[in-house]
């Protein structure tokens, strides 16, 4: 139902690392995707993100996400870093059963959580036996 199109989702324990793309270097940030009757829900955490930083596209079945991670204050000398910071990409190729104007996104503490309808037609649907 989803495709990404970033090379990092082969190995899924491998840590999120930077990746040439449109001439530049982003990193990827790790997102969960679920998927229920009604809708999927994709979730990726990126600490210390605000919602102005983040541009979400849905266009023709693909999700583009792309923002900017703003550097932290930093304390003394920094020894060791596993958080990354700076240009952020992913793009997802997303099944045609999702209704694109009824996507919402919202981003809490460091969260960012999108939620995509199915159309009604792609949601499964009970039926009653009859009796004759």
């Amino acid at each position: 139902m989803i495709e990404t199109k970033t090379s990092a989702e082969t190995n899924a324990t491998a840590p999120a690392i930077a990746k040439g793309t449109r001439g530049d270097t982003y990193f990827c940030p790790r997102v969960d995707i679920y998927e229920t009757d009604e809708e999927l829900i994709f979730n990726s955490d990126i600490p210390g993100i605000r919602p102005e930083d983040v541009e979400l596209h849905y266009e023709r079945g693909e999700l583009l996400l792309h923002g900017r991670l703003q550097a932290r204050e930093r304390h003394g000398e920094l020894l060791y870093q596993e958080y990354e910071e700076g240009d952020f990409y992913r793009a997802f190729t997303i099944h045609d059963c999702i209704d694109g104007s009824k996507i919402e996104a919202m981003c809490q503490n460091g969260v960012l959580t999108v939620h995509f309808p199915k159309v009604a037609a792609a949601q499964p649907v009970q039926i009653t036996v009859q009796r004759q």
